[in-house]
């Protein structure tokens, strides 16, 4: 049996333990402020590669939504916008400040957020919209820009999957309020664990700041609410090496999908994941949907590549609105959200990251072509 061929994994060398071991050498773990001399190096980069004024880093992924969302002023009685078809996170966010999150459906064909099925749900009350550029591919932000503008929401984009990822030839990163990144260790680019808040207002940065520390205008003086979410010296300098090599990293993530994509396109039963036009999907995974007599055996193709080393994944069974936290609390029903919910029934995904081999694409090709039958 060949050795398994992970969904994700990360992609470490001699450069990231060098980077770690010289944090370790300074002393300088971290920074009271949240700003040490890697943190800021590390922001500024992070800032550079996105194309904003502005980079905050911060603990977790979680992390960074729940701060944005505490930098927009969303509290109780606020209601946040969010996809279904996404990692619990996003939502679990909104919760943490005590506003409620209203779940939106979602494109059949990119899975991310629809603007027509935000304007069926919005509220009143609605403070903040949360679109998920999922697996990689960049949600439609435009028209979501444009509904936010006309509605007053706050746009804070979650895009812990979608690091180099592009639309409509500009930066995902640089175009709602606030975008969230994860470093999480099976991401584009990790620290280990870690997240980034990119903006281009400098009020929120500035909020952001206090925020990551306990809410602290300077020392010990504490004016808002806020966390210890600090992000590490050695998380830091781990980025930074990272980030050096994302370019090579997506290009090779890249490169897989086009090859997944040449040896399945004749298959004819399954439907492949697209570049979007005038943009840039980042690979994060492979995503791909059964169509026709096959789309109710997904479980059991997925169970059919695991046996064979290739770690098929589901991304994500259970809709966030089903969820016993959701469906309890908010009284979500099956059937609330359709194509969120015929997705979770159908997609999977295979792996694309720059540790798979030419070999490893022709082995996942070739079973999944015996079991997609």
């Amino acid at each position: 049996m060949r050795d398994l061929i992970r969904i994700n994994q990360p992609f470490l060398g001699k450069e990231e333990i060098d980077a770690a071991g010289e944090v370790i050498r300074t002393g300088i773990l971290t920074e009271k402020s949240g700003m040490g001399p890697k943190v800021l190096e590390f922001e500024r980069s992070f800032a550079k590669f996105v194309g904003t004024k502005h980079a905050i880093a911060l603990a977790s992924g979680t992390a960074a939504l729940h701060a944005a969302l505490l930098a927009a002023d969303v509290r109780a009685g606020d209601d946040v916008l969010v996809p279904s078809f996404t990692f619990a996170a996003t939502a679990s966010a909104v919760l943490l400040t005590g506003a409620r999150p209203v779940f939106v459906d979602i494109d059949k064909d990119n899975y991310c957020m629809k603007t027509d099925s935000v304007e069926r749900v919005i509220t009143r009350k609605a403070k903040a919209v949360v679109p998920v550029h999922l697996y990689g591919m960049p949600a439609e932000m435009d028209p979501i820009m444009d509904l936010a503008h006309q509605r007053d929401l706050v746009v804070i984009d979650d895009a812990a999957q979608a690091h180099g990822a592009m639309y409509n030839e500009r930066n995902v990163g640089s175009i709602g309020n606030m975008t969230c990144f994860s470093f999480y260790a099976g991401k584009n680019l990790t620290t280990g664990e870690g997240g980034m808040i990119t903006t281009n207002d400098d009020d929120y940065a500035r909020t952001l700041r206090m925020i990551r520390t306990h809410g602290e205008e300077r020392p010990y003086w504490i004016t808002r609410l806020g966390h210890n979410y600090r992000m590490p010296e050695i998380s830091a300098s781990i980025g930074l090496a990272q980030l050096k090599k994302l370019p090579l990293f997506l290009e090779k993530r890249r490169k897989n999908a086009e090859s997944l994509t040449e040896e399945l396109s004749m298959l004819g039963r399954l439907a492949l994941p697209r570049e979007p036009e005038r943009g840039k999907h980042s690979w994060y995974v492979y995503t791909v949907r059964l169509r026709g007599a096959n789309a109710g055996k997904r479980n059991k193709v997925v169970e059919k590549l695991r046996a064979k080393n290739i770690e098929a994944s589901i991304y994500y069974e259970t809709p966030v609105h089903l969820l016993p936290l959701y469906r309890d609390s908010f009284g979500y029903k099956r059937g609330t959200l359709p194509e969120t919910e015929k997705a979770a029934r159908q997609v999977f995904s295979l792996p694309v990251h720059p540790k798979i081999s030419p070999e490893d694409l022709d082995y996942i090709v070739e079973n999944v072509k015996k079991v997609i039958v």
